[in-house]
């Protein structure tokens, strides 16, 4: 078995706990408010601002030995540039202002995933970092397309309110081949222990971000326009 495969086979329990978060099922039944889809989207903006800093990070701590998988970074970040804009145009298109969502600080949690994520980098090892590509890319696929559209549909909002959930849905299917070859190329045992276990993180990071987007945690500073 390849090391992609293994990699999923061994995070599929936390898989399933991140896809068990209440929002989320809440989500394809068509049961959501306005104020819950805007709330992920800011803390959505939260952590994707950190994607092209961290991918930096990322390609400037690998050694020399992994070359070819610093290039393979160099086209994550082409790829990735500008995405958080994506997201504030999404909110604007909500009705809401995006400058005070730009202003504003992230929920505890997507603090901590985005903390645990340089610090993984920069003291651990930066392959672990592909562990939160697996998490981020994989859970894009699985829940993008089909949220966005039970969302539309519950909201009754426009297309342009979705350019980053209905992008990303076909975008990572790319991005998940491109990373499904490169994990095939991990053979390091020890290596492979730092990007399963990044992954496991990651997972119960990420499902924290959507287990605390509940009524008690809305972000106030969201103003809607008149």
């Amino acid at each position: 078995m390849n090391f992609f495969n293994t990699l999923v086979n061994e995070t599929e329990p936390q898989r399933q706990a991140l896809l068990s978060a209440p929002i989320i099922e809440r989500c394809f039944k068509g049961d959501i408010a306005l104020d819950d889809y805007v709330a992920f989207l800011a803390q959505a903006y939260h952590h994707v601002k950190h994607t092209t800093p961290l991918l930096m990070a990322v390609g400037s701590r690998l050694p020399a030995e992994k070359e070819w998988l610093r290039t393979a970074v160099a086209e994550y970040i082409e790829e990735e540039l500008g995405h958080q804009e994506w997201i504030l145009n999404d909110i604007e298109n909500c009705g809401y202002d995006k400058e005070v969502v730009r202003r504003s600080v992230p929920n505890p949690a997507t603090e901590l995933m985005v903390a645990y994520a340089y610090d993984m980098v920069q003291r651990v090892n930066p392959l672990g970092f592909f562990g939160m590509v697996h998490v981020l890319e994989g859970t894009s696929i699985n829940l993008a397309d089909k949220v966005a559209g039970s969302v539309r549909s519950a909201l009754g909002l426009e297309k342009n309110a979705f350019s980053y959930l209905v992008s990303h849905g076909s975008l990572d299917q790319q991005h998940v081949a491109f990373f499904e070859s490169l994990m095939k190329q991990i053979v390091d045992e020890d290596e492979q222990a730092v990007i399963i276990h990044a992954c496991k993180m990651f997972y119960q990071l990420y499902g924290d971000i959507f287990r605390t987007l509940s009524a008690e945690h809305k972000i106030p500073r969201l103003l809607k326009r008149a």
